[in-house]
C-alpha cells in the first residue's frame, strides 16, 4: 500500500483553478518530484497535503488515514516532515538546541525550570545530526553557518518525528549546483534505510533526473505526465509547456 495516496485534489481561488483533478501516490523508500512551470500549481498542492490549505474536493490519506480537515500539527505528528525553500531555524540557537526543540514537540514535553530543554533528548538529537554529517558542528550558532549546512540542519529537524513521509518544497533553492546533489543524495540515502517516501518540488533538472525514481508534471494545475525519468523527458507535451524554449529534456539532467 502506498504511504501516501491523492485523489481528484481540487483547488480555486475565485476563478482561478489552481489546481484540477490531481492525484497520484507515494510508496515507502520512494522519491517523487513535482516539476512544473511557475503557477503550474506545486506550492498549492504541497500546501494541501500538509493542512495548510483545504481542498475544495479530493482525498488525501497517509497509510489509509484521511488528513482533509486536520491542523497541520496534527499532521506532523502523524509522521509527515516537512522542509522549506527558505529554511527555517532559530538563529540564536546552536544546531544541537534546533534539533532538540523539534524533538521536544515531538514528544509533546514542556520546558521546565527544574529541567531545562538543553538537557532533554540530547543524545537523540546527535543521533539525528550524525546522520545528517553536522554532528560536528553541534554547539555552533545557526545563524553563523553556511547556507548548505542550514539545509542539513533543517533535515535533521524534520527527522526528529519519526516521518513516514517527507514533504520538500524546493529543498536546494540557493544552494551551489555541487551542494544541491550532495544533499539530494543524502537525502535519498536516508529514506530508502528508513523506508521514508518523499515528495520534492525542484527547479534544477540535473537534481531531479539524478534522484527522482518518478516524475509528475503540473501545467496550470492540470498532471499532464508521469512517469520514470526517461519517460517524462521524452514526453512532448512536457518539452513543450515546461521549456518552450525549444530545448528538450533530453539536453536537460543529462550530464
Amino acid at each position: 500500500m502506498s504511504v501516501l495516496l491523492v485523489q481528484g485534489l481540487q483547488k480555486s481561488f475565485g476563478g482561478v483553478q489552481a489546481v484540477q483533478n490531481v492525484g497520484f501516490e507515494v510508496a515507502a523508500g520512494e522519491l517523487l518530484a513535482l516539476i512544473g512551470p511557475n503557477g503550474a500549481g506545486k506550492s498549492t498542492c504541497f500546501n494541501m497535503l500538509n493542512g495548510q490549505l483545504k481542498p475544495d474536493a479530493g482525498k488525501v490519506s497517509l497509510n489509509g488515514q484521511s488528513l482533509i480537515g486536520m491542523a497541520p500539527r496534527d499532521i506532523w505528528r502523524l509522521g509527515v516532515g516537512r522542509t522549506f525553500q527558505i529554511t527555517a531555524t532559530f538563529n540564536s540557537m546552536t544546531v544541537r538546541e534546533n534539533v532538540q526543540m523539534a524533538l521536544l514537540s515531538f514528544h509533546r514535553r514542556l520546558m521546565s525550570l527544574w529541567r531545562p530543554a538543553t538537557t532533554q533528548y540530547r543524545d537523540e538529537a546527535m543521533a539525528l545530526l550524525e546522520r545528517v554529517g553536522m554532528a560536528d558542528q553541534a554547539e555552533r550558532p545557526c545563524g553563523i553557518l553556511a547556507y548548505g549546512d542550514l539545509k542539513r540542519v533543517e533535515l535533521a529537524v524534520a527527522l526528529a518525528n519519526k516521518p513516514v513521509l517527507l514533504l520538500m518544497d524546493e529543498p536546494t533553492a540557493g544552494m551551489a549546483p555541487t551542494e544541491r546533489l550532495a544533499l539530494m543524495d543524502l537525502t535519498a540515502r536516508l529514506a530508502r534505510a528508513d523506508r521514508i517516501a518523499v515528495l520534492f518540488t525542484e527547479h534544477d533538472m540535473d537534481v531531479v533526473f539524478a534522484q527522482a525514481d518518478r516524475i509528475i508534471v503540473l501545467n496550470r494545475g492540470r498532471l499532464i505526465a508521469e512517469g520514470n525519468p526517461a519517460e517524462v523527458r521524452a514526453n512532448a507535451e512536457v518539452q513543450a509547456v515546461y521549456l518552450g524554449s525549444g530545448a528538450t529534456f533530453a539536453e536537460m539532467g543529462a550530464h
